[in-house]
């Protein structure tokens, strides 16, 4: 019988939460506003990952909340690798901003 979810998804949905939490937490830069943490996709040799993100407020540049985030990317993998120690090696992020509707 397989499995119902594969490594990838189980540690790229770990990754989601961690994420989310280290961002709002320990990133404390104006310049990003509210960042959600839509999705992350980790390849299957677990050596990358893109971590897809909105930002809630339309008040922000988005593309230099792309830039920050990619350049906290080494920081934040810091921080990812104490809080989990089962992991040989935390995957490279990528942060690219996810697509929102227009209309809700």
């Amino acid at each position: 019988m397989a499995r119902e979810f594969k490594r990838t998804d189980r540690l790229g949905s770990q990754l989601q939460r961690e994420l989310a939490q280290l961002v709002r937490d320990e990133l404390k830069d104006r310049r990003l506003g509210l960042v959600t943490i839509q999705e992350v996709r980790v390849t299957r040799d677990l050596a990358h990952a893109k971590v897809f993100f909105t930002l809630l407020s339309s008040d922000f540049d988005h593309r230099q909340a792309t830039i920050h985030l990619n350049e906290a990317a080494p920081y934040l993998r810091h921080l990812l690798r104490s809080s989990l120690r089962s992991l040989r090696s935390v995957p490279s992020r990528t942060f690219i901003e996810a697509l929102m509707p227009t209309s809700l």
